[in-house]
């Protein structure tokens, strides 16, 4: 699909070599670095015990889950607890808030393996532990590098075909861009890696809310298959959350952008009680599954230290109190849908630029502001439908002018008066020079479907004697019309 080169990687005014100075460590290296890294671990059990010598104020002396003192029970919690003790510094601690996005693929295997089926931003504030996740539509349209406008989610795999393992780093930095917001990490999995460690932690538990099915959900050769959910708290394995995750054209509502995200967020979290529960932290075999299933199809651009600290701070978030934000085209929401060129579908800023949207983003942690960008999006959209109906009406309404008096011109600038408030006027004319002068201007409204709304506007612009049908026979228009004006002479007065 994508031919043409990317020399934006090479070109050295660029600043995707920042990205590149990121560069992922290798699988092979990796998974070197978790061995010696728990190596370094159990000697530094050992040498702490020694020189301890069993004292009552040794710091292993505490549970790795409640970090409340205990005795040391065996290798692995102390092991535990000094990893979840490790003090790396996370880049955004000093403007507190420290950025991670977050990117799902298909992998190997799969219909468009590096196409992201997901992209989240995780906002961090340590100050009060607060956290945050945004979640962006694939369809996010965006400008990447050398192809101008498309998918945000084809990123990603732009990335990987100029350089094996960078497709995230470009993603990041297209996102970065986009919504103005510092995003010094990433991690990506593929589908693999997320069914694998679900079922290496027993499955996940998650409180669906609403009944769906979805007819259209990919199965194998291009081909569909039928999934549905029941509403109600259940067990989910790895496959099923895929599934739960991964849904675009269901019922009931959850066909939604909106609905998506909200199902990836929650299984998310409810991912992340599971992973650092104490039944997974203190089972050795859980552990090596993830790590294993890690090491082969994850990707990241943080530091094993980085990870460990991540981890750290993720063991004692209360998500139960969480800022969600969903990019979408609902009435709340920031975007609206439009067709490129190319004839792809395509999310863009309602607003036509991105302030509106990074503003949000920036105050995720204010609530009040965040309310108050959303209630204002919903009344301009609102206004403008309401005017969009209205501006309908006008257009399907015909009307005629008659000037009834000896004065030339006062059709025209009658005529300009309605067209200046989108009246559609097909007729000026005269009245019948039998019948002249008309004494006095009226309206007469032929059609009685015209709303209220509109008779109102229009007795206002004129300010003319309304009446609702023709008395005179006299008077009549020429055409077949909704409306007929005549201009008397009082009009000069």
């Amino acid at each position: 699909m994508y031919q043409k080169d990317l020399n934006f990687l090479d070109n050295s005014k660029t600043d995707f070599q920042d990205f590149e100075n990121q560069n992922p460590t290798p699988k092979n290296n990796r998974k070197k670095i978790i061995i010696w890294a728990i190596f370094l671990l159990i000697l530094a059990v050992f040498i702490t015990t020694k020189i301890t010598n069993g004292k009552n104020n040794d710091y292993l002396e505490y549970d790795p889950v409640t970090l409340e003192p205990q005795e040391p029970e065996g290798f692995l919690k102390k092991i535990t607890y000094l990893i979840f003790n490790r003090n790396a510094k996370l880049e955004g601690s000093k403007t507190d808030r420290i950025n991670i996005l977050l990117l799902g693929q298909g992998g190997l295997g799969h219909e468009g393996p590096y196409l992201t089926d997901t992209i989240m931003i995780l906002s961090y504030r340590p100050s009060d532990q607060d956290i945050a996740l945004i979640s962006i539509p694939r369809d996010l349209g965006v400008n990447i590098p050398d192809y101008g406008l498309t998918k945000i989610n084809h990123a990603n795999h732009v990335g990987e075909m100029e350089k094996p393992n960078m497709g995230a780093a470009l993603a990041t930095k297209v996102i970065s861009e986009t919504l103005d917001l510092d995003i010094p990490y990433y991690i990506r999995i593929d589908f693999k890696a997320f069914t694998e460690i679900i079922d290496a932690v027993g499955g996940v538990r998650v409180n669906v809310e609403k009944s769906f099915t979805d007819n259209e959900y990919p199965a194998d050769d291009f081909q569909y298959q039928t999934v549905s959910f029941k509403s109600g708290p259940q067990t989910m394995d790895g496959i099923t959350a895929l599934k739960y995750a991964r849904s675009r054209h269901g019922d009931n509502g959850e066909g939604s952008d909106f609905a998506r995200a909200k199902r990836q967020q929650k299984l998310i979290l409810a991912l992340k009680e599971k992973v650092l529960s104490f039944s997974t932290l203190t089972n050795p075999v859980k552990i090596k599954k993830m790590l294993d299933s890690l090491t082969e199809n994850m990707v990241t651009n943080m530091k094993f230290d980085e990870i460990l600290e991540f981890i750290k701070i993720a063991k004692d978030l209360n998500t139960s109190e969480i800022h969600n934000l969903v990019l979408d085209d609902s009435p709340a929401g920031f975007l609206t849908s439009t067709i490129a060129e190319n004839g792809a579908f395509l999310l863009l800023p309602k607003t036509g630029n991105w302030s509106e949207t990074q503003n949000a983003i920036k105050n995720i942690f204010n609530e009040e502001n965040q309310n108050s960008i959303q209630n204002q999006n919903i009344e301009t959209v609102e206004t403008k439908e309401e005017e969009s109906i209205k501006l309908n009406e006008k257009n399907d309404i015909i009307i005629e002018i008659q000037n009834g008096t000896w004065q030339t011109g006062l059709a025209a600038q009658t005529k300009q008066k309605l067209t200046d408030k989108n009246f559609y006027v097909e007729t000026i004319g005269n009245t019948n020079p039998d019948y002249k002068p008309v004494k006095q201007s009226a309206v007469y409204f032929l059609n009685k479907n015209i709303s209220d709304e509109i008779q109102e506007e229009i007795k206002e612009t004129l300010n003319f004697k309304t009446f609702t049908k023709i008395e005179d026979e006299t008077i009549l228009p020429t055409n077949d019309v909704d409306i007929l004006i005549i201009i008397g002479d009082d009009y000069l007065n």
